[in-house]
């Protein structure tokens, strides 16, 4: 026993040595984070044991890690290095200087804590280390903030944090690692900054050398966030929060690039308005009269496919959506674009695939661009964004009303109309007051409205109004918000049939997104299928179930299929009842991007990487495969890069609109058309 207690002295006693010098502070601080990072990597790991599975690509997933928890060890330890180069020699001599020292360890050790609890929560929301969504949870702090505060026992966490901070605190100095520190001789200035500048070019050689992007393309897309840092992911999503396609991405050249998407864009049988130049412009044309009934739109925050028995006969959550299926048209095989709301909302109005980065809602010069509202006001609709929260966040007051729709958000309504409302905003059934009240409106004007009501209801920290339904207001979870959702929409169509326009109007009831789209693939095609409902009480559109494959860029045009809408468009998307050829789903994240056919999932990726994939029926078990279909997923977001980019997915002119309008009416092809 003696002999061991010998042998583990000697090893302190090197380490100690280590510390006693100035710069020794930043040696414990660098280890620090590495068994912080270490820890989190562990706990993150053992809460998705369902999911990460124990092997190889595992144990690689954690070496990998502690490569990048080094990384960003010495990035962020880069500013104490340069303060001990410059503070007096000796300051840590004096009294007061050890104890800010010592409330300076402590408050590093809480940071530390409270970085490992955010991972951790956001892990359960999101299963992802940080990315773009904490960099908009940091810039929109009112609503995050809130929700916090209702979805977690913050006074409980925070003093678990201090406790914990002050207890680690307590621990190092009992060790002797403190005060070895601190005893460190007095050292020239010289050699401070020299010490000091070599740690600063070992950071900044880091910061230049690592990227996530080299991680390798692990089989289990778990394995590959548990390998990330979470602060290193956190600085790298500030850092690239837009990714510019020519510059990241497999390209073609632009002519080859447009060539391919015109013959994608044929199969719905419209006529290109400008063959040969770089556009999407083409003429639509649908037999029969046509049918302008209102439309309102409700956008159902976070509404997977699963949660419908319809999907998923497990499910009993949503029994006025299931009776309102029976008598509606039903798109069985509906996928979301992205992950995220404004994602949503890009697709469903824009008709564009997700080009990477942020989503174009969030972007500069969004503006006048060629949306679904842009052709109902063609036809002389009123439009308008209608709106639970605060409609600054993610940039929708501003995207919406740039592109033509007037704007209802709780900031607009008087503080009577909102009887509840969480961080996120009112609850459903305030929300559908509003947009009776706006539909009222509209109808008592003479106006024909296209309303886009967006929810929020489902959404964290899932609290609702009491006695509404069976299920308690927050302990129940998602299962409780979900169950609100269906009961407001059931008692929204309820009330709405009391009114002169309800059978002179088609109700669609949309996801944005799904709850949860993690899965061990990169992109889980499974986890991206929502609900898309078209009820029309007047018979406008026919009961049924279309099984086509499509996604939210097929939604708009559609939508003006089943009107029997003739009109020029932009459109990215097509009616998949008249499409000729293979029906095909666009998907994506901020950095992945993909193009889902039959069996096939093609995926485009930063550093001009591309793979390719066998997708099996059902289970979309993807296994890969030598690439086919690259060009073609390259022309639909290269294009959709370039159109944005260059300004040309634009808005017609009402001018233009009856123009193609009249040689419709005529018969004959469209100005332009080149016949």
């Amino acid at each position: 026993m003696a002999d061991i207690t010998a042998s583990r002295r000697p090893a302190r006693s090197r380490f100690q040595r280590a510390l006693r010098r100035r710069h020794g502070g930043v040696l414990l601080f660098v280890l620090l984070f590495l068994a912080v990072s270490l820890v989190t990597r562990g706990a993150l790991w053992v809460k998705s044991m369902g999911a990460a599975t124990f092997d190889l690509s595992l144990l690689g997933a954690f070496g990998l890690g502690v490569i990048f928890d080094l990384g960003a060890a010495l990035l962020f330890a880069a500013p104490l290095a340069l303060l001990l180069a410059v503070l007096p020699a000796g300051f840590f001599l004096r009294a007061w200087g050890r104890m800010v020292a010592w409330f300076a360890l402590a408050a590093v050790l809480g940071v530390m804590g409270f970085g490992m609890v955010s991972e951790w929560l956001f892990w359960d929301e999101f299963s992802a280390r940080f990315n773009f969504i904490a960099v908009d949870y940091l810039v929109y702090t009112k609503e995050v903030i809130g929700n916090i505060r209702e979805s977690y026992p913050m006074p409980l966490i925070l003093g678990g944090v201090v406790a914990a901070a002050l207890a680690g605190a307590w621990l190092i100095t009992r060790a002797g690692w403190w005060r070895a520190w601190l005893s460190a001789p007095a050292e020239p200035w010289r050699q401070r900054c020299a010490v000091g500048g070599a740690w600063l070019a070992a950071a900044l050689v880091t910061a230049f050398a690592l990227d996530a992007e080299q991680l390798p393309a692990f089989a289990n897309n778990y394995h590959r966030e548990l390998a990330k840092n979470g602060p290193w992911s956190l600085f790298a999503a500030f850092r690239n929060n837009e990714l510019d396609y020519e510059q990241f991405y497999p390209t073609l050249p632009v002519e080859e690039a447009f060539r391919h998407l015109r013959t994608e864009l044929a199969l719905d049988g419209s006529d290109p308005i400008a063959p040969g130049v770089r556009d999407t412009l083409r003429f639509v044309r649908s037999e029969g009269p046509e049918l302008t009934p209102n439309v309102i739109q409700i956008t159902v925050e976070s509404l997977s496919a699963d949660f419908l028995s319809i999907f998923n006969r497990a499910s009993g959550l949503m029994p006025n959506l299931e009776r309102i299926a029976r008598d509606s048209l039903v798109f069985d095989r509906f996928y979301a674009t992205g992950t995220r709301t404004d994602r949503g909302m890009e697709a469903l109005t824009l008709a564009i695939p997700p080009t990477p980065g942020r989503s174009l809602v969030k972007r500069p010069r969004n503006d006048n661009l060629f949306t679904l509202g842009s052709v109902f006001r063609s036809r002389g609709y009123d439009t308008a964004f209608i709106y639970g929260g605060y409609g600054y966040f993610d940039n929708m007051n501003a995207f919406f009303g740039g592109n033509g729709y007037r704007v209802v958000d709780r900031a607009s309504v008087a503080s009577s109309d909102i009887t509840f409302a969480n961080a996120w905003g009112a609850c459903d059934e305030d929300l559908y007051r509003w947009a009776m009240r706006e539909a009222d409106t509209a109808h008592a004007a003479g106006k024909k409205f296209h309303h886009f009501v967006m929810t929020t209801s489902n959404h964290r920290p899932f609290t609702y109004p009491d006695g509404r339904i069976d299920l308690p207001s927050k302990v129940s979870g998602r299962a409780g918000a979900v169950k609100y959702t269906d009961y407001a929409i059931g008692q929204f169509l309820r009330d709405a049939a009391a009114k002169p326009w309800y059978r002179d109007t088609v109700f669609v009831i949309v996801a944005d997104h799904c709850a949860s789209v993690a899965g061990k693939a990169a992109l889980p095609v499974e986890n991206y299928h929502i609900p898309l409902i078209v009820f029309s009480p007047g018979g406008h559109i026919k009961p049924g179930h279309v099984t086509d494959l499509m996604s939210q860029v097929d939604y708009a045009p559609t939508l003006l299929g089943l009107l029997n809408w003739s009109y020029a468009s932009r459109f990215f998307g097509w009616d998949v009842r008249h499409a000729r050829g293979d029906r095909r789903v666009l998907i994506g994240n901020y950095q992945k991007l993909g193009l889902h056919e039959p069996g096939m999932l093609s995926v485009l990726m930063p550093l001009k990487r591309a793979a390719e994939f066998d997708c099996a029926p059902g289970t979309f078990v993807l296994s890969e495969r030598p690439a086919t279909f690259t060009d073609e997923t390259i022309a639909y977001y290269q294009t959709a890069s370039y159109l944005y980019r260059n300004r040309i997915y634009r808005a017609l002119t009402p001018e233009e609109h009856v123009a193609y309008a009249r040689h419709a009416r005529a018969g004959s092809s469209p100005p332009g058309s080149g016949e």
